[in-house]
């Protein structure tokens, strides 16, 4: 099963980049519904099964330090390495000499991340693994949206933008691989998802959210999100019941 949402998170990927080449005008409610349904397994699956996994309530600050901890790490590598990666024409146009390389570089490794938490999270059971992998899928496919936009942004040259998007599309599928080599114990199990939720709550709030937001701002755009968090919550409920 595992190998079969691998492959799916490279798909994924690829129609993202696709969409965004054919209907750029429907971005906004795409990257919407990402946002709430990023948003919504932080929420509802990452952080109940990562306090689940470590313990007892003394434990509670622990998960929660670790879950801060996650968000402002992403939050640092991804000003860092891409500035270009989120909104400003004004970023894209002082460091064109890059070409949006620098953006899409980023986006990539946000990818293999992705698919890393995939990987660890199957590792707790399948259900959770599951609905980690549903928020990915529509993770990767605003990815692959991104990262194109990128490359056009910086070049207008559309087969770089898609050789781009073929090694975005790559990563999620080596970082599932990777992530599920590892064995970790209930604890550790239990921390790397508290990462992944800081990570999935920057990337929510802080990257899909204000870019579709900003794309479009309408009220379609809002009940996408919330569409996304519920789709999240009620797949969580039943996988749970299962």
């Amino acid at each position: 099963m595992i190998f079969i949402i691998a492959i799916a998170t490279s798909i994924f990927t690829l129609l993202g980049g696709l969409f965004a080449l054919k209907y750029s005008d429907k971005l906004h409610l795409i990257l919407g519904f990402s946002a709430g349904a990023v948003l919504g397994v932080a929420f509802f699956d990452l952080m109940p099964e990562a306090m689940a996994l470590i313990g007892g309530t003394e434990d509670h600050l622990t998960v929660t330090t670790v879950l801060a901890f996650g968000f402002g790490l992403f939050m640092i590598l991804d000003r860092t390495i891409s500035g270009l990666s989120h909104n400003g024409e004004e970023a894209v146009n002082e460091t064109h000499h890059h070409d949006g390389k620098l953006g899409a570089l980023a986006l990539i490794t946000h990818s293999f991340l992705d698919g890393l938490g995939i990987g660890l999270a199957f590792q707790v059971s399948v259900a959770v693994g599951a609905v980690v992998a549903v928020a990915v899928l529509v993770h990767d496919f605003s990815d692959g949206i991104n990262t194109v936009n990128m490359i056009l942004k910086g070049t207008r040259e559309k087969v770089r933008a898609l050789k781009w998007l073929a090694a975005d599309a790559v990563a999620p599928l080596l970082g599932v691989l990777v992530g599920s080599q590892f064995i970790l114990t209930d604890n550790q199990l239990g921390m790397v998802l508290a990462l992944f939720a800081g990570f999935f709550f920057y990337i929510g709030a802080s990257d899909l959210l204000p870019e579709s937001h900003h794309r479009h701002p309408k009220p379609w755009t809002t009940i996408s999100t919330v569409l996304g968090m519920l789709i999240i919550y009620f797949a969580i409920t039943l996988a749970m019941k299962g």
